[in-house]
C-alpha cells in the first residue's frame, strides 16, 4: 500500500456496496480483484461487472494473494468476525461502520491487527469531504474564537420505512445511535478533538416495527435495542458537545451541527454527506457562507479507503475505536446514570488539503 495499486476484495454486497462501487471503479489507485457475499449469485453478478474480478468465498477471498485490503461491508455484527478473519491472513482490513458490534469487540480487532503488523481502517469516510473539512479549518483558524460548545442532531422516523430489510438496524449493533452515531461523533472530534467522559439518557418508543417497502412490506420485526438517545460529551479541549440521536421522532428543521465558540458560530452540513454549505456567524455579524477551502472535492464512499490505501491515517482504526467507545460510553450511562470516563484518545487527523480531489478521481 501507499505506492503501486492496491488490490481490493470486498466481503458483503448489500445496499451500501453500490456506492463504494461506484467511486473505487473510479479510482486509479485501487483495484477490485475479488468480492464475496453469502449470496454466491449476487457475488457472481457484481464480480461480472468488474474487469478482472472473482466471485469468492469468504475464506478464499481471505487468502487470495492479489488482495491487499479486504473492504469489509457486511452487518454490524458480522464486522468483527470478517476482520479478524482476514487478520488472521495477513491482511489489512477497512470496514463500515462501526468498527464492530461492542467495544469489546472493537478491542479484539485493533490488538489482532497490532499483533499481526496490519493496519485497520473504517468509515464514516464522509467527514473527509469539504463541509466537514471546511468547518473544521476556520475552526482550526481561528474563525470562531475558542470553540466552547456543540450540538449535534438527527431525528427520522425509522429505517423500516425505506429499507426492505431494516432487521439489523434494530439488533444489537444497530439503533440511531451505532448506525448514524459514527457521522456524528467522528465530525465532533474532527471539529473539537477527542472525548474524555460522557453522560447518556434512552428510551425505546415500542418493542415492534413495520415493514413499509419491499418484498416483507407488513411484516413485524423485533426491537432490541433503544431507539432515542441523547448524550453530553466532554472533550479534552474542554468544549462540551450534546448529541441526540432517534428513531423515534418524524423529522426536524435543527442544523445537523452547530459550533459555537467565543468569537462566532459555524453551522455544519449533513455528516452523512461530503459536501454542503457551511455558514458562519461572527460576533457582531451576519451569517456569511464559507467558501470550500479543504475536503475531498466531488467525493463518495470509499474514498477513505483509497486514502487509507495510500499509506494516510485520516480514516484508520484510532478514530473508530474511539468514536465506538464514545456511543459505547453513552449507552453504559444511560443504563446506570452515572458519567463514563473513556479509557481510549485519539489525534485528530491531518486535515485534507482542498487539492486532494485529484489525488483520488481518475482523469476524464
Amino acid at each position: 500500500m501507499g505506492g503501486a495499486v492496491t488490490g481490493i476484495g470486498i466481503v458483503g454486497l448489500g445496499v451500501i456496496s453500490e456506492q463504494y462501487l461506484a467511486t473505487l471503479l473510479s479510482a486509479p489507485a485501487v483495484r477490485i480483484v475479488a468480492v464475496a457475499d453469502l449470496d454466491a449469485d449476487r457475488a457472481r453478478a457484481v464480480a461480472e461487472r468488474i474487469p478482472g474480478c472473482r466471485a469468492l468465498a469468504s475464506a478464499q477471498l481471505f487468502e487470495d494473494p492479489e488482495v491487499d485490503v479486504v473492504l469489509n461491508l457486511t452487518v454490524p455484527a458480522a464486522h468483527a468476525e470478517v476482520a479478524l478473519a482476514a487478520i488472521a491472513q495477513g491482511k489489512a482490513v477497512y470496514g463500515e461502520k462501526p468498527l464492530a458490534a461492542t467495544f469489546a469487540d472493537a478491542m479484539r480487532v485493533m490488538d489482532a491487527a497490532a499483533a499481526a503488523g496490519v493496519r485497520v481502517g473504517a468509515a464514516p469516510d464522509t467527514v473527509l469531504g469539504t463541509g466537514l473539512q471546511t468547518a473544521r479549518a476556520a475552526i482550526d483558524d481561528g474563525v470562531i474564537g475558542v470553540p466552547t460548545s456543540a450540538t449535534a442532531m438527527w431525528i427520522s422516523a425509522g429505517h423500516e420505512a425505506w429499507h426492505p430489510h431494516p432487521d439489523f438496524y434494530y439488533r444489537e449493533g444497530g439503533g440511531p445511535l451505532l448506525d448514524m452515531g459514527p457521522y456524528y461523533v467522528t465530525a465532533l472530534v474532527q471539529l473539537l478533538g477527542p472525548v474524555e467522559s460522557v453522560s447518556g439518557a434512552a428510551s425505546r418508543s415500542r418493542d415492534e416495527r413495520v415493514i413499509a417497502s419491499g418484498p416483507r412490506a407488513g411484516e413485524t420485526i423485533p426491537v432490541e435495542v433503544d431507539t432515542h438517545l441523547t448524550g453530553i460529551l466532554q472533550h479534552r479541549s474542554g468544549a462540551i458537545s450534546t448529541v441526540t440521536m432517534s428513531f423515534d421522532g418524524v423529522r426536524s428543521d435543527a442544523p445537523p451541527i452547530e459550533v459555537h465558540g467565543t468569537e462566532g458560530s459555524l453551522i455544519v452540513p449533513d455528516p452523512n454527506g461530503f459536501a454542503g454549505e457551511v455558514r458562519v456567524h461572527p460576533r457582531g455579524g451576519e451569517w456569511d457562507v464559507l467558501e470550500p477551502s479543504a475536503g475531498f472535492e466531488d467525493s463518495g464512499r470509499g474514498v477513505g479507503l483509497i486514502d487509507f490505501a495510500r499509506g494516510e491515517g485520516r480514516a484508520d482504526g484510532a478514530m473508530a475505536l474511539h468514536v465506538l467507545e464514545v456511543m459505547s460510553a453513552l449507552s453504559t450511562s444511560a443504563r446506570s446514570g452515572v458519567r463514563e470516563a473513556l479509557s481510549t484518545t485519539v489525534e485528530r487527523p491531518t486535515r485534507v488539503p482542498l487539492t486532494a480531489a485529484s489525488v483520488w478521481r481518475a482523469q476524464a
